[in-house]
């Protein structure tokens, strides 16, 4: 076995006896790597990113992540590009130079998190265009956005000789096994569930963008961390007579690999945090918190998806609305896996999904509302509403759904259904909204929808 290292910057550094715990952030800066900082400790403001060498076809993609989450320990083997490794002063990467010729940086203590960013969308396989989305992630508190966005749309295609545009026609490093005192990355789902037995308190992390907080946060630590980020077995997207998607994919790659097949989910991405989360959370590791403001859950169950669990005893399946049983608490057992999410087919004809937050983008659900009917001659044949952020678990709306199921899709229905929505889960207040905000919002969303033109069939 390779002795545990992360290319950086092209050069290889040991890991040695970092712990689990240790972030790649920290790990950076422990080695003179100043540029990236820590903003918020949470993958909010983007201070940290770096950019990480992911697959993509037979080739590799700059990957922007947040170095303050993912454990230093699960980059092993992989390539990690920090905005020093981009450029210099003397010698400009593009990106740094239209940063500084707009203006785009004032204080810079976001900076360096922007320019990995926009280094990533720049090396995009296939860009025209800036996709300004790259950037939502990354928060500037004094600069403004105009200039970075100016940054922005003035990069050109990156050289065909840009060694870092050609180290995309490569293939991206492959997943090495890991074992330190604290943390292993097994070699297949055999190995995994090997490890679990042997550590039935380990913890298990993919992207670890919710273990990554509590560590920064509240100081959490673990006796033993097994990865399963690159486990072969979780990593694959089927879509066929039923869809399956791996847990161990991250939510940016699903939405790549759906291609925008399940219209609900496309409704979902924009508004799951931000790219640079997507870029590590996962399917499996959303579900597997159990926690009741995730905003994937209520698509999913919208959706009637079946998780496949997996044991040293084989695979069970579990439908998605019997898989929460209370407050981030699951039937998921110590030594199972969440291997995939299957959705049936076909898709619902009509589907919506809501999100209730104090900003439009990058922020926890208040309240999220997920729903899929099909209409069949006007009449609401089969109705699946899923809900965040209204009771301890995600739930369905079973009582709105039988106020839709077999009624003509009509106003007065959905005047009717959304009173009942209304007293749907058990809402609380919080810092987040009232408990009658949390009603009177499920009851909106879907006369929301209605006016939006959903009774003319379109999917939304």
């Amino acid at each position: 076995m390779t002795e545990p290292h992360i290319t950086v910057n092209g050069r290889p550094r040991a890991l040695g006896a970092t712990p689990a715990h240790t972030n790649a952030l920290d790990f950076l800066r422990g080695l003179g790597l100043t540029g990236a900082k820590e903003g918020c400790a949470e993958g909010e403001c983007g201070a940290c990113a770096v950019m990480v060498a992911r697959p993509d076809g037979e080739g590799s993609r700059w990957t922007p992540v947040n170095a303050c989450l993912v454990p230093a320990a699960a980059l092993d083997g992989q390539e990690v590009v920090t905005a020093e490794g981009l450029g210099s002063p003397d010698d400009l990467h593009p990106v740094q130079a239209e940063l500084a010729e707009r203006g785009g940086s004032q204080c810079g203590y976001c900076t360096p998190g922007f320019v990995c960013s926009m280094a990533a969308e720049y090396y995009r396989p296939g860009r025209e265009d800036f996709d300004l989305h790259a950037i939502g992630g990354n928060l500037c508190r004094c600069t403004g956005y105009r200039p970075i966005r100016d940054a922005a749309a003035a990069l050109g295609p990156a050289p065909a000789d840009d060694p870092f545009a050609e180290r995309c026609m490569h293939a991206a490093p492959a997943s090495v096994p890991t074992r330190l005192d604290d943390f292993a990355r097994p070699a297949d789902l055999h190995d995994a569930l090997a490890l679990l037995a042997e550590h039935p308190d380990a913890t298990v992390v993919a992207g670890s963008t919710d273990w990554g907080v509590e560590v920064n946060l509240r100081g959490r630590r673990a006796s033993y961390v097994v990865a399963v980020d690159r486990l072969p077995e979780l990593r694959q997207l089927v879509v066929g007579d039923e869809i399956e998607i791996g847990a161990a994919l991250t939510l940016s790659e699903v939405e790549a690999g759906l291609g925008g097949s399940v219209p609900l989910l496309d409704r979902v991405w924009p508004l799951f945090a931000s790219r640079l989360i997507r870029n590590g959370a996962t399917i499996g590791g959303n579900l597997g918190t159990a926690s009741p403001i995730g905003d994937l859950a209520p698509a999913l169950l919208a959706l009637d998806a079946r998780l496949v669990l997996a044991s040293a005893d084989g695979y069970r399946e579990v439908a998605l609305a019997d898989y929460f049983t209370g407050y981030r608490e699951s039937v998921k057992r110590p030594d199972e896996l969440i291997r995939s999410v299957r959705i049936p087919t076909p898709l619902a004809s009509h589907t919506t999904f809501r999100k209730i937050s104090k900003r439009r983008l990058d922020d926890i659900s208040s309240v999220a509302v997920a729903a899929a009917l099909d209409v069949v001659d006007g009449t609401v044949a089969r109705a699946r509403i899923g809900l965040g952020g209204v009771a301890a678990t995600p739930i369905r709306a079973l009582a709105t759904e039988a106020a839709l199921e077999g009624r003509p899709w009509t106003l007065d229905t959905v005047e009717e259904a959304a009173a009942v929505m209304a007293g749907e889960g058990t809402p609380i207040d919080d810092q987040r909204a009232s408990a009658a905000y949390r009603s009177a919002m499920l009851g909106n969303a879907l006369r929301a929808w209605w006016s939006e033109g959903s009774q003319e069939g379109e999917s939304r």
